[in-house]
């Protein structure tokens, strides 16, 4: 049995809940990300992450920030414009 290399999967597409609102100025330095304000005071980014060292990479972002982290969820494609309302 092979399994499929890296590159030769499509991305996958990650919502990235943090504690806090960011500008959308921040869109670019999360390479592109999708920032999404919640009403309850949380952000959400939806993120396009090739392998697990870019989904790694995203989170040390979060990290340097010093914003608390709630969660992180890998989304169907056709969800990503819905952001996760789960706790």
């Amino acid at each position: 049995m092979s399994y499929p290399q890296e590159n030769d999967r499509p991305p996958n597409i990650y919502q990235i809940r943090i504690d806090g609102h960011l500008d959308k100025k921040w869109e670019s330095w999360f390479e592109d990300a999708t920032i999404t304000l919640e009403d309850n005071g949380e952000t959400v980014l939806t993120c396009r992450v090739v392998d697990q060292s870019a989904l790694y990479a995203l989170l040390t972002k979060v990290r340097n920030l010093g914003l608390p982290l709630v969660s992180v969820n890998r989304v169907a494609p056709d969800q990503n414009d819905k952001p996760d309302n789960t706790p």
